[in-house]
């Protein structure tokens, strides 16, 4: 059974200064930690004393109490007790923006933005798919059933704005009530037709609003709350704390609010009219190369919100035409989405994952895809990215086909009737009988392909590891099934570089023994590599600790470097997951030295027998350097 850490949690929570005194709490591989607003509420001598808890340590700005690897279970519990929302399981440098190249910062931002509501973000989904449904079986859209569960599924994506405005408060510590007004001011309800007629200005600038509005729009008030962090940070530091609270705000909404809607929004709007422009003129070159690029690159438009510049074009097409086959090659893509959800359902050991990915497929079904990408897909990489390679296929398919719209209808499955070939063939439509059996195929070609494309990924954990439980001791380790009894045995090098002693490891933790013997070394490259055959039982969610069991019962902690849970993954690199067998020598993670130095981090990485007690001695090795293989560590039995 899995211990009950609440009195634990209980006492932390109390001996830290109590819950009023947490500003923020992470958690790492062995370690609480808090931000605290006073550290010296906190009772360091009781911590320290506390059974449970290893020894505390106070760097970085941050109380950390030291656990053990069982952290995230009492960190889970100290949330509960303490009635607070803890900032997840990764400790990252908060700044304003992730750490990593580009394209990793605008995945891990956007995730992390949505992390929080998905449950409600699934469920609005889900009932958009049951309004689709109500439609389709003929209720009338001026009913009430259609116009009150329309409202409660639409409505959470109209003003999706309004909630990623708490979220990046939170995410660019803002405060939140001043977030919010900004992405009132953006969704205004009037605001549109107030800049209907293209006169308006501000000051004599000239106000360019998009025709869309910014309703449903993801990365507007993301920009705009980010401008407004910034903002508020400057009035912070220099106006008087005794009007603090009204006038940093007054200011803060006062600068924003003009510089959305004259700098942010119409960037974004332009930006949308030159996709607009361009992939017209794809199109006007050659309709499968426009096919192939739109299906590969409509999702990413779309979260950036310069789908804009084609929705519009694809509306004249249906009102002075009567068709379009400009979005044909968008449609089929949800379809990509559902066929990978269904296979990372299939193989994720993850509960929250399956619990997530049921809602998100039933979503992606109607063609309602932001809870597949948002909270599962895109997080995990390369399953968005055969999802767009799955959608360049399709996409090519239907515009070789020269697929055609005929009305501008439904999502997902409720696409189907706009394709069916009227009996009065508009002019210059095409005729082909076969049109819906075209697009029939591209759903069928679209999900199989979102299937298989994602069989050939690996499936990363979002939450640190499968959802177990310690089943014979405070250990997160999940024990080797064969192992029956603690065997002395020998453990050969990981890594190759020069041996350091464990009490000259640059960290109290780790020197003090208090995690369990061992040595460390200072790495000359960056490849790590099983050091016995076992059983892989963590794998932390940033790479920079891995930890297995041997075949003979040593439980051994990997971990690259001091302090590296900062870069937030950037650098490291995984080859195994939770629950792998590995073989002595198997390569286990690679990371990248510089990325570590350049940001004025340790090197030094200890290799620690955490079940020490349970021997009757770690001996080391003498010797100055090793390489990946050669002896570094004995267990006696």
């Amino acid at each position: 059974m899995a211990k009950d850490y609440t009195e634990l949690a209980q006492d932390i929570v109390a001996h830290v200064g109590g819950k009023d005194n947490i500003i923020k709490l992470v958690h790492c591989v062995t370690r609480l930690r808090f931000t605290l607003k006073d550290e010296s509420k906190a009772d360091d001598d009781y911590l320290k004393q506390r059974d449970g808890i290893v020894t505390v340590v106070k760097a970085g700005g941050q109380y950390q109490v030291v656990i053990g690897n069982h952290v995230p279970d009492v960190y889970d519990t100290v949330l509960k007790v303490a009635g607070i929302q803890g900032e997840g399981g990764i400790d990252v440098n908060e700044g304003d923006v992730p750490q990593g190249n580009l394209f990793d910062q605008f995945i891990a931002l956007v995730s992390g933005l949505f992390q929080p509501m998905l449950g409600a973000l699934s469920a609005a989904g889900m009932i958009k798919g049951l309004v689709a449904i109500l439609a389709a079986v003929g209720v009338k859209e001026t009913s009430g059933l259609y116009v009150i569960l329309n409202a409660a599924g639409d409505g959470f994506f109209q003003f999706l704005p309004v909630i990623l405005a708490l979220t990046a408060a939170k995410r660019f510590k803002m405060e939140q009530f001043t977030a919010l007004a900004l992405s009132f001011a953006l969704v205004y309800p009037d605001i549109a037709a107030s800049f209907a007629n293209g006169k308006v200005d501000f000051l004599g600038l000239p106000v360019i609003f998009p025709s869309s509005s910014y309703l449903q729009t993801v990365l507007p008030i993301i920009l705009t709350v980010w401008v407004g962090s910034k903002i508020e940070r400057f009035f912070k530091k220099i106006i008087p704390d005794v009007v603090k609270v009204f006038i940093v705000p007054f200011f803060v909404i006062l600068i924003t609010v003009p510089l959305a809607y004259l700098a942010i929004g119409p960037v974004m709007n332009w930006a949308s009219n030159l996709i607009g422009v361009i992939f017209t003129n794809i199109y006007n070159f050659s309709p499968i190369v426009f096919g192939i690029l739109l299906g590969a690159l409509w999702q990413v438009l779309v979260m950036f919100g310069l789908h804009w510049g084609l929705v519009p074009i694809a509306i004249l097409d249906f009102s002075t035409k009567g068709w379009s086959t400009l979005l044909v090659a968008s449609t089929a893509i949800c379809f990509a989405q559902a066929g990978a959800l269904l296979n990372i359902f299939l193989r994720t050991k993850e509960d929250k994952v399956k619990q997530l990915t049921i809602p998100a497929f039933i979503s992606a079904l109607f063609g309602v895809t932001e809870p597949a990408i948002y909270g599962i897909t895109l997080p995990m990489r390369t399953p968005f990215i055969m999802t767009c390679v799955a959608g360049a296929i399709q996409g090519a398919f239907l515009s070789f086909f020269n697929t055609t719209s005929y009305t501008m209808g439904g999502m997902g499955l409720f696409a189907i009737p706009s394709y069916i070939t009227p009996k009065h063939v508009p002019a210059g439509a095409s005729s082909d009988l076969n049109n819906v059996w075209y697009f029939l195929i591209s759903i069928v070609m679209s999900f199989v392909l979102g299937f298989v494309l994602t069989q050939l990924t690996k499936i990363p954990y979002l939450y640190g590891g499968p959802d177990v439980k310690p089943v014979t001791d405070d250990t997160t380790a999940q024990p080797v099934a064969e192992l029956k009894e603690l065997k002395q045995e020998i453990i050969a090098s990981p890594m190759i570089g020069q041996v350091v002693k464990l009490e000259n490891v640059p960290d109290e933790v780790f020197a003090t023994g208090a995690m369990g013997k061992g040595i460390a070394i200072d790495p000359a490259d960056g490849t790590v590599v099983a050091p016995a055959a076992g059983e892989i039982t963590l794998v932390f969610p940033t790479g920079h600790a891995i930890g297995m069991r041997t075949e003979n019962g040593a439980e051994i902690l990997i971990h690259v470097g001091m302090d590296t849970v900062s870069l937030a993954g950037k650098g490291f690199n995984t080859f195994v997951q939770v629950g792998d067998k590995v073989d002595a020598g198997q390569k286990l993670l690679e990371f990248d030295l510089a990325t570590i130095r350049d940001a004025n981090l340790p090197v030094i990485s200890p290799v620690i027998v955490t079940n020490s007690t349970e021997f009757e001695d770690v001996l080391t090795t003498q010797d100055a350097r090793v390489n990946i293989g050669d002896y570094l560590l004995t267990t006696l039995a």
